[in-house]
């Protein structure tokens, strides 16, 4: 056996597992900076505007350029970063129409939601979905925008995971971002958890029908309330 041959052999599947290492080492640190990213914009950290330098958020996060440009990409393409230039990337503020997109995909998928994880919820998959309930209760309590956002949103997304459909799972998932964008917005979020109450005892009661009907007027209330206050002029006092 020639042993040039075997170092060789050997050396290969070593350089392949590094490969495999670094890139999957590299796509960690663009998802953090893009996690890092995406929640100072959704909490307002960042603002409709701000500029985001590349250099800037590299040393912020600790790291090389490169995983900061992968971000931004993803960034731009979830609409939360818009490029005026190729080297002028800024925070993008969400228009009346990118709201009204938004509700009628919501509209159109989680009414489908909430039908399907009435037919096919088990009792282990209702009870993680009561104790996430109880979550959004907790922290509509504490009045922290943030929180809330975040608990309402994992509510919904465990309706989206109980309706068992990949393809949903997916468009839907693409969307949290802007959903928990669109909590924060909210003025009193107290009704809110009353929503989603009822459409977890819909669900639990196996009433797909009901389901069904609660998510729609629950988004449709929730277009309205959004569109007045991040559209329309608060009513001047007398």
């Amino acid at each position: 056996m020639n042993p040039k041959k075997t170092a060789a052999a050997g050396a290969a599947p070593a350089a392949q597992q590094s490969a495999a290492a670094s890139a999957t080492g590299s796509m960690w640190l663009r998802d953090q900076v893009c996690e890092g990213l995406r929640d100072r914009i959704i909490t307002g950290r960042l603002r409709p505007g701000d500029r985001l330098m590349e250099r800037e958020v590299a040393d912020e996060f600790g790291v090389s350029r490169v995983p900061v440009r992968e971000a931004i990409r993803i960034l731009l393409s979830e609409g939360f970063l818009q490029a005026l230039s190729p080297r002028r990337i800024v925070v993008r503020g969400m228009t009346r129409e990118d709201v009204e997109n938004l509700f009628d995909m919501r509209e159109a998928l989680e009414v489908l939601a909430a039908r399907r994880a009435t037919e096919r919820a088990t009792a282990d998959q209702l009870q993680h979905l009561a104790k996430l309930l109880q979550a959004a209760r907790r922290a509509t309590m504490s009045g922290t925008p943030e929180r809330i956002s975040r608990a309402n949103t994992a509510f919904h997304h465990q309706i989206m995971e109980l309706a068992g459909n990949d393809l949903l799972s997916t468009t839907l998932g693409s969307l949290e971002g802007r959903l928990r964008w669109l909590f924060q917005q909210i003025d009193d979020p107290h009704p809110l958890w009353d929503d989603h109450r009822g459409l977890y005892e819909a669900i639990a009661a196996g009433d797909a029908e009901r389901a069904a009907d609660l998510s729609l007027r629950h988004i449709q209330h929730y277009r309205e309330v959004a569109l007045r206050v991040l559209f329309e002029e608060p009513p001047s006092r007398p």
